[in-house]
This record gives structure tokens, C-alpha cells and sequence, in this order.
């Protein structure tokens, strides 16, 4: 494993995911245990610094940011009045704040989910973990929407990322359903960015339109896989979203930092 994780880390990845399932109760404890620590080092790989678009705040100047004349005139008088100094948590700030994100990660399990697919889900809601630690929710849907991790959950990366690997493709794509599953999970979210995250080839099959659904979405973005991907970008144009191709599992925290930015 360490040699083929040095020759091709998607290979390796992939060739875990497959493992989980194996028939062998050891070979699939063995691999599950391994896959979840895999994915989570590699997920925190490249976790980016604060960045985007932000807004200015005003805080206690011991907190840091430039000094607000205007805000601290009042204890700077009072202070000289005194004949002392006045204390840095006396005078005010402003500094630049980053919005908080909360996301709903929405993975498609109509299809196959061996392999790379899986380890792309893996890799996907680990990222998330590491993103908006404290409000991610993780949807799964075929015919039927499962939420998997709600938005508000204490569950641990290492557990949401086990629940991922166990998942299994079958039945239809109803893709309007997970949509809207996904939308009403963000609509207790605190945070003030709200985004919905779509791993999928956005191939419905249920005959219901999901365009409605993604349009009323504030923000979706979709992830879809690099071989299959022509429905997820047409899907994407008619609602206004984002989208990229994952060429791999390893792509996965690289295009979605890309996309947050």
C-alpha cells in the first residue's frame, strides 16, 4: 500500500474503498481503518488559510486589527482624565471578519459507488469536516433521501467519513428530492454563507425536473466525476451553479478549496 500510494495515490484510494467491502471480516476491518486515516490526512492536506471575501468588524483593540481613533476617543479622555494609560481592551478596533460557511454535502449513491467514486465521497466529506467543523451536514440519495450527518452533529470526522465508505450504489437518481432535503438542512444554519455541495453526474432518472430544485438553491456547487461529467455541467448552466470535474479521489480537497474561494 505505501509502495502504490507513492506511485499512484488515487489507485491506492480506490483500491481501499473496494477493500471495505471485502468478503474477508479482517481484510475489511484492516482496510477500513486504514482508509479512514488515509482520507483524513489527506484531506487536511492543503487546508487553506482564511481567505474571501470578508467584511470589516470592530473589536476590542487587544484583539488585534488597526486602531479606531474615532471608536476610542471617549476612553482615551476618560483614561487621560485619570491620569493613566488606557488599557488596550478599553479601546476599539476594526479587523476584517470571513463569513462562517455551512455546507451540505449531497452524495449521489444511484449509481456504482466502488472504488474511485467512493473514495471521492470519502475524500469529500472529510473536507467538509475540516471546512465547517461546526455545521456540515452529509445527504446520500438514490430513490430515497438519507441524511447520513445532520447539520448540527458531534459525530467525528474519522466516524462520518466510515459512514461514507460503507454506502452502496442502487436504485434511481431522484436528484430534486436531495435538493431539497439539502436546502431545508442549511435552513437552521447560524452561518451566514450557506452552500450546497453536490457530489454527482446529475443523471436524474426519477422523471422529476431538478433544475427548479438547484435554482432555488442560494449556492450549489457540483462535484462530477472527469469521465462522466456532460449532464452535471449542463445541469449546472441551467441553475446558475458552479462546477468542476474530479479527476480522482485526491482532487477532491484541491477543487473544493478552488471553488470556496
Amino acid at each position: 500500500m505505501q509502495q502504490l500510494l507513492a506511485q499512484d495515490a488515487d489507485a491506492a484510494l480506490a483500491l481501499l474503498a473496494d477493500l471495505v467491502h471485502a468478503t474477508d471480516e479482517s481484510l475489511r476491518e484492516a482496510a477500513r481503518l486504514l482508509a479512514a486515516r488515509l482520507v483524513l490526512d489527506r484531506a487536511r492536506v492543503g487546508r487553506p488559510h482564511l481567505r474571501g471575501i470578508g467584511r470589516l468588524r470592530r473589536v476590542r483593540a487587544d484583539q488585534g486589527g488597526d486602531l479606531d481613533v474615532d471608536s476610542s476617543l471617549d476612553a482615551v479622555v476618560s483614561a487621560r482624565a485619570e491620569g493613566r494609560q488606557p488599557a488596550l481592551e478599553e479601546l476599539s478596533a476594526r479587523d476584517w471578519s470571513r463569513p462562517e460557511l455551512a455546507i451540505a454535502l449531497v452524495v449521489d449513491t444511484s449509481g456504482s459507488m466502488s472504488g474511485a467514486r467512493l473514495a471521492a465521497a470519502a475524500l469529500t466529506a472529510a473536507a467538509c469536516a475540516w471546512r465547517a467543523p461546526a455545521e456540515h451536514a452529509v445527504i446520500t440519495f438514490a430513490r430515497e433521501v438519507t441524511v447520513l450527518r445532520s447539520l448540527d452533529s458531534a459525530a467525528s470526522p474519522s466516524a462520518e467519513v466510515d459512514a461514507v465508505l460503507a454506502l452502496r450504489g442502487h436504485g434511481v437518481t431522484g436528484l430534486a428530492g436531495a435538493l431539497r432535503a439539502a436546502n431545508d438542512a442549511l435552513a437552521s444554519a447560524r452561518a451566514s454563507r450557506r452552500l450546497v455541495l453536490l457530489l454527482s453526474d446529475c443523471r436524474a432518472t426519477d422523471e422529476v425536473d431538478p433544475v427548479p430544485a438547484g435554482s432555488h438553491t442560494p449556492e450549489l456547487i457540483v462535484l462530477a466525476p472527469a469521465d462522466d461529467c456532460a449532464e452535471a455541467a449542463e445541469f449546472a448552466l441551467a441553475c446558475g451553479a458552479r462546477w468542476a470535474p474530479l479527476s480522482g479521489p485526491g482532487d477532491a480537497p484541491t477543487v473544493l478549496e478552488e471553488l470556496l474561494r
